[in-house]
């Protein structure tokens, strides 16, 4: 009897101990955000001699001689958890199954996770905004002409505390100036310069005479000078329906020697019989603003946000998918590297990408742990750890008595 009875029951040992650590994994895990669970799968090792047969063609070999098992690791990368809401402004998930974040290590080497609790590092008065493992979070920064870069690149920023006013530049009106009864007729509004935060810009229609249903306009703001490049006369149908101009462009000079122009529309301005006054104005500009908070929205834009209402984008999380995600590999920190198997990557969510329905903010996915299950596995492995303790105990029973008979 040869001592390689003892090898089946021990290499059945050894993959059931795994198989164990690996449920110990699960359920230790169980509540780590982004965790993927992990099962143990199994398969027969072969003698090292071929089992020679014999048949009516002739002789052939095959290994039949089965000598133990060995194990694996497989990784559920592709089953999704849970996703509940958490109220936290850098929280994120990811509602699409093979999509990843992407992370930096600040040496270079990247790293792929579905755990989106990020939060902020400061480092020498810039923000990073990072993972639970403080790896640098990559994604597109925004460009200054609008839009995002179209290069991948830790995302930090260190947004206004303070936002300026932004100037006027567009204007529409709605409003009526008086058919009859009146020579003159003004209305106003509010408008913005580059250091201000509003002044009163009115807009002055005085009837021509001798001309039918023709006003002039001109403007006049406070604390700066107002004009046309030219004298606006505006011509209305009979009807009291506008003819012409239907927009100008108004140049003002404020006192503290800044300029700018504002395009006005006034399109809707009609001549009707009745009272002046506007009924809906529409303008661009906005005054400056105290940062009230930053978070990522829905479209997976870190923003910053003001008093004044203004959002101003920061950048664009970078989202990754692969072809064969499955084949990531798993590293500490719920986090995966990719090789070659794993297929090439592609950009789900890129600069230009519309991101409805594949991000969801202030939201996180759980583990894909399936405590019922986990506990159900870790009985069998139980069970079967114990019948292979008892082959081994019976193997050691027959050799003892072997070594009896021959002694």
């Amino acid at each position: 009897m040869a001592l390689s009875i003892f090898f089946p029951s021990v290499t059945g040992l050894d993959a059931q101990s795994n198989a164990l650590g690996t449920v110990s994994d699960n359920i230790a895990n169980m509540r780590t955000t982004g965790y993927k669970s992990a099962e143990t799968m199994f398969y027969t090792l072969l003698g090292s001699q071929p089992s020679v047969k014999s048949n009516a063609s002739g002789l052939h070999s095959s290994r039949v001689d089965v000598h133990g098992v060995g194990d694996y690791t497989r990784y559920n990368i592709l089953k999704s958890g849970l996703i509940s809401t958490t109220g936290n402004v850098f929280d994120v998930a990811l509602q699409q199954s093979n999509a990843f974040f992407m992370v930096d290590d600040g040496y270079g080497n990247t790293y792929y996770t579905r755990a989106g609790n990020f939060d902020t590092l400061d480092v020498d008065g810039t923000t990073y905004l990072v993972g639970n493992n403080g790896y640098v979070v990559q994604g597109f920064k925004a460009a200054e002409n609008g839009g995002f870069a179209s290069e991948v690149s830790n995302i930090d920023f260190n947004p206004l505390d303070v936002m300026p006013s932004v100037p006027t530049s567009e204007m529409e009106v709605t409003a009526n100036v008086p058919a009859d009864g009146v020579e003159k007729s003004a209305y106003s509004m509010t408008v913005y310069g580059p250091n201000n935060d509003g002044a009163n810009m009115s807009m002055i229609f005085t009837k021509v005479p001798d001309k039918l249903n023709t006003w002039t306009i001109t403007f006049a703001v406070d604390g700066a000078q107002a004009a046309t490049a030219e004298p606006v006369e505006a011509v209305f149908s009979s009807e009291g329906e506008l003819i012409s101009p239907k927009t100008m462009t108004v140049n003002v000079e404020w006192n503290d020697g800044s300029s700018g122009n504002i395009n006005v529309d006034i399109t809707n301005i009609t001549q009707y019989a009745g009272d002046d006054g506007e009924t809906y104005v529409y303008q661009d500009g906005a005054p400056s603003g105290q940062l009230v908070s930053t978070f990522i929205n829905d479209k997976g834009v870190l923003t910053a946000k003001y008093s004044n209402n203004r959002e101003v984008d920061i950048a664009k999380l970078a989202v990754v998918g692969f072809r064969a995600p499955e084949n990531l590999v798993p590293v500490s920190g719920t986090m995966f590297e990719a090789y070659s198997d794993a297929g090439e990557s592609h950009y789900v969510i890129g600069p230009d990408t519309d991101l409805t329905g594949i991000v969801l903010s202030q939201s996180l996915e759980a583990s894909n742990v399936n405590v019922e299950e986990e506990f159900s596995e870790m009985i069998q492995v139980q069970r079967a750890y114990g019948l292979n303790a008892n082959a081994f105990t019976v193997a050691n029973e027959m050799t003892s008595v072997l070594v009896d008979l021959k002694s």
